[in-house]
C-alpha cells in the first residue's frame, strides 16, 4: 500500500506541476497527448483504490451531478467595484486626486481588465474549500463544484502558504476556446453563445458542474481578501508575483511602473494589442502600489480611492434609424428608444440604442432614417453616437416629442432642477420631460411594482414585469399594499396561471413580509435612495416614522447622505400619498423597522444646527460663537429681532448678525427652526438631550477626535477605529487644528509631519495598545 501511496502522491504531484507550467508559467514541457496518459493512470489507480482520494487529487475536476441550487456566501471583505475612467482627463483627475491625497507621487501596479465574472477562492492549510462569486459585494453564490473543475484554478497551493487565504481573480474564456465550442454548437444545432463573457458566466452558474468541467475556462489572479496565519508582501505587484509562486495564474500582461507618464504608455501598448491578446479586455485596471499608500486613502462608498478602471474606446458600428419610441419609466421620465436595423456590436445584435431625451436629439440632429453610429461599452446600454449626415435619405422625418403620455395621455412636463443655497432655492429647466400621471399612469405604476418586487428589494420570485403588467391590466394592482391584498382567485384567473404556480406566488408574497427593513426602504423607490443609502438611513434611523420625523439638517449627519437626497427622503416621507403607502404596508405586517429604535447619531451640536440652517453670513465659526453665546434657541430669536443687540451678543460679528436678523425677521423661518428643534427633541438628538449627553459624558473619550495613519503592528486600521470609537472617540480622516490625538504606525507619512507642526500629542503602535488595554477594550496579555 505505500508503494501505491507513493506513486499517487508522485502523479499528483508531476500532473500538478503540469498544470502550474501551462497555466502559469505558459510554458507546457509535454504535448497533451502525455498528459492525458498521466491522468488516465492516475485514474486508474484511485478507481482500483477509492479510499486513497484526496479532494485536492486533479481527478476531483470532472465535476458532480447537478445541485437544486446555489447556496449564498457572504463575504468577510467586500468585494469591492472599482470606480471608472472614461478617458485621458479622467484618468489624469485620478491620479491627481491620489497624489494630493498622499502628498507625494506613488509607483503603480498596470493590469490588463478582464472581460469574464469575478470570483473569490477561499484556501485553507493551502487545499481549496469554497469559490463563491462577487454577487452584490457583500454577498455571492457558492461555485465551489464548478470551479474545481477549472484546471487552471489549484485544488491545493504550493509552497509557503498562509493558514486561511482568500485569493479574489476573474474567470474567463479564452477566445479560441470560446470560438471552438461555438462551432462545435452549431454543428449540432444547439444555441450560440454571444461573447466569450457570457458564456464564461453562464459556465460558472451552471447548476450541474459536469457541464462547467466541459467549458474551456481559465482563471487569472488580482488580488487577496481576507489572510490569516502569514506575513504578506507590502505592495500589489509583489502580491501578484507571490501569488504566481504559490501555482495561481497571473495575467502576464501585469507591469509595475513609477509614473503617471509610464501609466499612460501601458494604457496604450495593451490597447495596441487588445486584438492579438487571446482574453477579452475592456481597459487597463490601475492601482497604486504600495499597501501602505492603499491604506491611507482608503474608500469611498463601494469603491476604493487607490485603484479606478482606465476604459477603452467603446466599439461601435453603422446601422439606420429606422423608427423611435417613447418610454414611460417608474418617475415618469420619457425616454426616447432608437428602433435600429439590427447591428452587431461589442459581441451582441443591437436593435435597440437609448436617445436619452429630448435635448439629446436635439444636440445629435437625428431624423428617423437617418444612418447613424452606435456604440456599445461592455455592459452599457447602446446608443446613438452621431449622424451621418451626408447617407441621409430625402424621406427622413423629424423626431417630435410627445406633449401627452404615450400610455396614459396626461400632460407631459418639463422637469424643474432646484439648487439649494444658503437661504434661497435655484430654479432651472432640466433635460428630462415627464408625465404628470404619476401612478394613475400603468406605465408608471407598472415599473414602480417591478421594482418593488425586484430581487434587491422584496424579491417576490413570481411576480416579475410580465406578471406585473397583467395585473395592472386587470385592475388587479393599484399601489404596492395590493400585492399583499392579493386572493388566491385573482392570480388564478391570470393566463399562465394554474393551481400550483398559483400558490407558489402567494407564498412568495406572504415571504417578503419578513424583508428586511433595509430592503423594504429601497423598495418604496425614494428618488436617489439606492440599496447603500438605504441601509445607512435604515442603520442610523431605525424606523419608518424616525425618518418622517428626520427633518434635512439631521438627515445630512448621516454619512454619503448629501442635501439633494436628504431633501428627496423628506419630501417623500411627508407626502400625504406615499405615507398612505407606508401605513398600508404596516397593516400588512411588513417590516418598518424597529419600533422602540432609537436614532443612532451623536446629539447634533447647537453650532452645528445654526450652521445647518443655511443662513446668510453663518459659516461654522460664527455658529460657533452664536452657540457659544446663547443657552436656548429661543433666545437666540429673541435677541435677533435687534440686529444691534444680536451685533453686540457675537462680539462684534457684523455679517453674521446681519444675516440672523434677517432670516429670522422670516416668522416662517423662525417657525421652521423651532420645529426643527422640536423633531429633535422627539427623536433625542437635541443638543441638550439629557439622556445622550449622559452618555457620551461617560465614555472616556467623549469629545476628542482621533487620526490614524500609517501601518499598524497588531490591530488593523478598522479595528483600532472600532476601538476608538466604542469608547466616545470621532475617528477623522485627516489631521487639523481639532485633532486630539494622532496615532501613527509605520511609514506614517504627511500626516504625522502636520500634527507636529500643529502640536497635536502623538501615540505609537505601543502607547494605543497600552491605552486599551487600560479600559479593558482588548486583552492585557
Amino acid at each position: 500500500m505505500n508503494n501505491i501511496q507513493t506513486q499517487l502522491e508522485t502523479l499528483r504531484r508531476e500532473i500538478d506541476q503540469h498544470n502550474i507550467r501551462y497555466y502559469v508559467e505558459d510554458a507546457p514541457s509535454i504535448p497533451d497527448a502525455e498528459y492525458d496518459r498521466l491522468m488516465r493512470e492516475l485514474q486508474a489507480i484511485e478507481a482500483a483504490h477509492p479510499e486513497l482520494i484526496t479532494p485536492e487529487s486533479p481527478t476531483q475536476r470532472v465535476g458532480a451531478k447537478a445541485a437544486a441550487a446555489f447556496g449564498e456566501v457572504t463575504h468577510e471583505v467586500p468585494m469591492l467595484s472599482l470606480g471608472n475612467a472614461m478617458d485621458e482627463g479622467d484618468f489624469i483627475a485620478f491620479g491627481e486626486r491620489v497624489e494630493k491625497g498622499l502628498g507625494h507621487s506613488p509607483a503603480w501596479c498596470c493590469e490588463p481588465k478582464l472581460d469574464g465574472l469575478a470570483v473569490s477562492l477561499l484556501y485553507e492549510n493551502g487545499v481549496l474549500v469554497r469559490g463563491a462569486t462577487r454577487g452584490d459585494g457583500a454577498t455571492g453564490e457558492d461555485i465551489t463544484q464548478n470551479v474545481k473543475t477549472i484546471r487552471a484554478i489549484p485544488l491545493k497551493l504550493q509552497g509557503q502558504y498562509p493558514q486561511r487565504i482568500e485569493v479574489r481573480g476573474e474567470v474567463f474564456m479564452p477566445r479560441a476556446g470560446f470560438e471552438e465550442m461555438n462551432k462545435k454548437a452549431l454543428e449540432s444545432g444547439d444555441k450560440l453563445f454571444a461573447n466569450p463573457r457570457n458564456a464564461a458566466a453562464g459556465s460558472l452558474r451552471q447548476l450541474d458542474s459536469r457541464i462547467t468541467a466541459k467549458r474551456p475556462l481559465n482563471f487569472y489572479a488580482y488580488g487577496l481578501g481576507v489572510v490569516e496565519g502569514g506575513e504578506l508582501p507590502a505592495s500589489q505587484y509583489a502580491r501578484l508575483m507571490w501569488l504566481r509562486g504559490l501555482g495561481l495564474p497571473v495575467s502576464k500582461e501585469v507591469l509595475r511602473v513609477d509614473s503617471i507618464e509610464a501609466v499612460k504608455a501601458y494604457h496604450d501598448a495593451i490597447l495596441q494589442k487588445r486584438d492579438a491578446l487571446d482574453f477579452d479586455i475592456d481597459g487597463a485596471v490601475i492601482k497604486v502600489d504600495s499597501v501602505v499608500d492603499q491604506d491611507e486613502l482608503g474608500f469611498v462608498s463601494r469603491a476604493p480611492r487607490w485603484a479606478i478602471a482606465w476604459k477603452y474606446p467603446a466599439q461601435e458600428e453603422l446601422t439606420v434609424l429606422e423608427d423611435v419610441e417613447f418610454q414611460v419609466g417608474r418617475t415618469g421620465a420619457i425616454t426616447p428608444v432608437a428602433k435600429l436595423q439590427p447591428v452587431f456590436v461589442g459581441g451582441v445584435t443591437v436593435s435597440n440604442a437609448t436617445l436619452h431625451n429630448a435635448d439629446e436629439i436635439a444636440r445629435l440632429g437625428v431624423k428617423i432614417g437617418d444612418t447613424v453610429i452606435v456604440r456599445r461599452a461592455g455592459d452599457v446600454i447602446p446608443q446613438v453616437v452621431s449622424v451621418v449626415e451626408e447617407r441621409r435619405p430625402a424621406e427622413a422625418r423629424d423626431i417630435h416629442f410627445p406633449t401627452a403620455c404615450p400610455v396614459c395621455g396626461a400632460h407631459v412636463e418639463r422637469e424643474t432642477l432646484r439648487t439649494r443655497l444658503k437661504s434661497r432655492v435655484i430654479e432651472r429647466e432640466g433635460t428630462a420631460y415627464r408625465c404628470s400621471g404619476r401612478l394613475t399612469c400603468s406605465a408608471q405604476l407598472k415599473q414602480a411594482l417591478i421594482h418593488f418586487a425586484s430581487r434587491k428589494a422584496l424579491d417576490i420570485e413570481g411576480l416579475g414585469d410580465v406578471v406585473v403588467e397583467k395585473l395592472v391590466d386587470a385592475q388587479l394592482l393599484a399601489s404596492p399594499v395590493g400585492i399583499f391584498e392579493l386572493k388566491r382567485e385573482d392570480i388564478l384567473g391570470l393566463e399562465g396561471f394554474a393551481e400550483l404556480s398559483t400558490d407558489k406566488l402567494r407564498a412568495a408574497i406572504l415571504r417578503s413580509k419578513a424583508t428586511p427593513f433595509n430592503r423594504v426602504l429601497y423598495a418604496l423607490g425614494i428618488p436617489e435612495v439606492g440599496e447603500e443609502t438605504a441601509k445607512l438611513v435604515a442603520a442610523t434611523l431605525g424606523n419608518v416614522d424616525n425618518i418622517r420625523l428626520a427633518p434635512v439638517e439631521l438627515l445630512t449627519s448621516i454619512p454619503d447622505v448629501g442635501r439633494e437626497v436628504a431633501f428627496h427622503i423628506s419630501e417623500f416621507f411627508t407626502e400625504a400619498n406615499n405615507w398612505q403607502v407606508i401605513e398600508g404596508l404596516r397593516s400588512q405586517g411588513l417590516n418598518l423597522g424597529d419600533a422602540d429604535a432609537k436614532v443612532n447619531l451623536a446629539p447634533l451640536g447647537f453650532n452645528d444646527f445654526i450652521n445647518k440652517l443655511d443662513i446668510v453670513g453663518v459659516g461654522p465659526g460664527a455658529a460657533e460663537k452664536a452657540a457659544s453665546r446663547f443657552d436656548s434657541l429661543e433666545a437666540l430669536i429673541q435677541c435677533a429681532q435687534d440686529e444691534q443687540d444680536l451685533f453686540n451678543a457675537l462680539g462684534g460679528t457684523k455679517a453674521a448678525a446681519k444675516g440672523l436678523a434677517a432670516f429670522f425677521a422670516d416668522s416662517a423661518n423662525a417657525e421652521r427652526a423651532l420645529d426643527i428643534e422640536k423633531r429633535l427633541l422627539a427623536l433625542q438628538v437635541h443638543w441638550s438631550s439629557e439622556r445622550q449627553v449622559a452618555e457620551a459624558a461617560d465614555l472616556p473619550l467623549s469629545g476628542q477626535t482621533f487620526v490614524i495613519t500609517g501601518s499598524l503592528s497588531v490591530l488593523s486600521r478598522d479595528e483600532a477605529k472600532a476601538h476608538l470609537e466604542a469608547l466616545g472617540a470621532k475617528v477623522a480622516g485627516s489631521v487639523s487644528k481639532n485633532t486630539d490625538v494622532l496615532v501613527a504606525g509605520e511609514k506614517a507619512g504627511s500626516k504625522l509631519a502636520k500634527a507636529e507642526s500643529l502640536g497635536v500629542a502623538t501615540w505609537d503602535d505601543q502607547a494605543l495598545m497600552a491605552f486599551l488595554r487600560e479600559q479593558g477594550v482588548i486583552d492585557a496579555a
